[in-house]
């Protein structure tokens, strides 16, 4: 049974206003493990996505020995490790200082950032991001104060083909044609034009910045969209800080982004894409990928992976892409489960209502044929939606789901779901 009804705006984000965080912040880490229902979870960042062969070992191995086997893919493009026994924290810590997957334990939760995945393997974009990525995650792990930044805040490195740049990062550089970059926070009006040069120190002053006037003025918060004041105004401020570092900047006005779902699965370029349902990679996927890499892995925030193969013939990359589809990696650009995402629901969260990620598979038929994806949540938080246009399935304390499809220019419309055999008609009654 379905019934459809008007519903209020739905935040785009749990930061779309201005909030006094009145704890600290608990994002787990690799250091600081969190408790759920299906064991501790550690979440390990992994700057840009990029990981070698070796550490995609290391992380394959932990993930085995200590807890359910599987790597969960974020929405950051960071792997969380989960059904991990307690006690196995020592051991965790050891495992990743190894594999130099922590090079500063007092930076490990802080090191968020996302880059545009297929940089420098396309012939697309105006630069290669990775020069930027190592001096931006060298320099956070240098930086005393940066240790104050939340685990929530985020960095996006556009290599110029607005990307990640519509990610809602708190500081995203961009890329420009002229060999420049555009310096944005949060949703301000007006960026910086900084040379690329400059662009990863720039950005850290930036998050600096954003910390030193949230102190100032009593502002309790984690992420930029949170400051109780204009974002232009930290734009201003960040602009004197960078002139007192030596880093010229220009106002210009934002250039916005939309918002997009990654690279296409197939072969792109120089690499092999692919799209993991759920973010759920279990061993034998994890092992088809690291077969496939020549070098590394690009974990993507779109939840898949870029394989890059420089060098590869044209029948080895098939065979490849072949293997990868054969252990249930998506490699069909048409596939449904693009469409498709969920929150870790039943078992593996207490405060889940709904088996969300079994509800989403026998609803991948009707999701398939949705003008929009669709992102499944046990409970109101949400955990891990996407931002754009979406349709929130979300569980009810009643049992079954309440649809809301979220279009910008729109009033969402919603409809109550209590069987997912109805799906198709209640996507068809907010859609039409």
């Amino acid at each position: 049974m379905l019934a459809a009804m008007s519903t209020p705006a739905v935040p785009s984000s749990p930061q779309a206003t201005a909030v006094s965080r009145g704890r600290g912040d608990a994002c787990p880490g690799t250091l600081r493990l969190h408790t759920a229902d299906d064991g501790a979870l550690a979440r390990v960042r992994i700057p840009g996505g990029v990981l070698t062969v070796a550490q995609a070992e290391a992380l394959a191995d932990a993930a085995e020995r200590l807890g359910d086997g599987d790597l969960h893919l974020t929405s950051r493009g960071n792997v969380q490790l989960r059904g991990l026994r307690q006690s196995c924290g020592a051991e965790l810590t050891e495992v990743l200082d190894a594999a130099g997957l922590l090079p500063s334990h007092e930076h490990e939760r802080v090191r968020n950032i996302v880059a545009s995945p297929l940089s420098g393997l396309d012939g697309r974009g105006v630069r290669d991001v990775r020069p930027w990525l190592s001096a931006l995650d060298e320099a956070l792990c240098a930086s005393p104060a940066a240790r104050a930044l939340s685990g929530r805040f985020l960095f996006a490195l556009d290599d110029g083909r607005a990307d990640v740049a519509g990610l809602g990062a708190d500081v995203t550089v961009r890329a420009v044609a002229d060999g420049g970059a555009l310096l944005g926070l949060g949703s301000a009006g007006e960026c910086l034009y900084v040379s690329g040069e400059d662009a990863p120190r720039a950005a850290l002053v930036a998050a600096k910045t954003f910390l030193a006037l949230a102190r100032d003025r009593g502002a309790r918060v984690w992420r930029i969209s949170e400051l109780p004041f204009s974002q232009d105004e930290l734009v201003q401020e960040v602009r004197r800080a960078l002139a007192a570092d030596g880093i010229r900047a220009a106002l210009r006005a934002s250039v916005g982004a939309d918002v997009t779902q990654g690279p296409p699965p197939g072969i792109v370029g120089a690499a092999l894409c692919v799209h993991v349902p759920l973010g759920r990679l279990t061993p034998r996927q994890w092992r088809e990928l690291r077969r496939a890499a020549v070098d590394e892995l690009r974990l993507t925030p779109w939840r898949g992976v870029v394989v890059p193969v420089p060098g590869v013939g044209p029948d080895d990359a098939a065979g490849a892409l072949a293997r990868l589809a054969a252990a249930g990696l998506v490699t069909d650009p048409a596939s449904p489960w693009l469409r498709v995402g969920a929150c870790i629901g039943r078992p593996g969260c207490a405060k889940s209502l709904a088996d969300v990620r079994a509800d989403a598979e026998r609803g991948l038929a009707a999701a398939g044929g949705a003008p929009v994806p669709l992102y499944w949540s046990g409970c109101e938080r949400r955990c891990g939606h996407p931002r754009g246009d979406r349709i929130d399935v979300v569980a009810t304390p009643e049992g079954g789901y309440q649809l809301t499809a979220v279009t910008a220019g729109r009033q969402p419309r919603a409809a109550l779901l209590d069987d997912s055999r109805d799906l198709a008609a209640a996507l068809a009654a907010i859609t039409s």
